[in-house]
């Protein structure tokens, strides 16, 4: 069920996919020993979702504001791909899981830098 109010950064689909990829790693961090659970897992989930989180924190300023709420989503699915290698290095998670959240990241952080270049194009128009 859909809720009647929208907020304009539900419509960008690299939120979307910022979304999917937050309950992904909330899933696989589920698998992590307990001595993880406010180590690497924790540090996991935060770094994905915060990707989402700033890009509806950075829609709603100016497009200075969001062009930077960006770039700290973009830095944040970076942070992720460690995450993902020290979760693999150490067992907690398959080769093809790894490679998964890699290829996610990857979409994402292309998503991003096309939005980001984008906006700063109408920053620069707007000069």
């Amino acid at each position: 069920m859909e809720s009647r109010y929208n907020f304009k950064f539900e419509n960008l689909t690299v939120y979307d996919r910022a979304m999917e990829f937050g309950e992904i790693v909330n899933s696989l961090t589920k698998k992590f020993p307990n001595e993880e659970r406010f180590e690497l897992a924790s540090q996991f989930r935060r770094a994905a979702d915060s990707i989402a989180l700033n890009i509806a924190e950075g829609s709603s300023g100016s497009d200075k504001q969001f062009y930077n709420y960006l770039g700290n989503a973009w830095f944040s699915a970076h942070e992720c791909i460690a995450c993902s290698s020290k979760a693999k290095m150490r067992g907690y998670i398959t080769f093809q899981e790894d490679e998964e959240n890699r290829r996610m990241v990857t979409e994402l952080s292309k998503m991003i830098t096309t939005l980001r270049n984008r906006i700063s194009t109408r920053i620069e128009t707007k000069k």
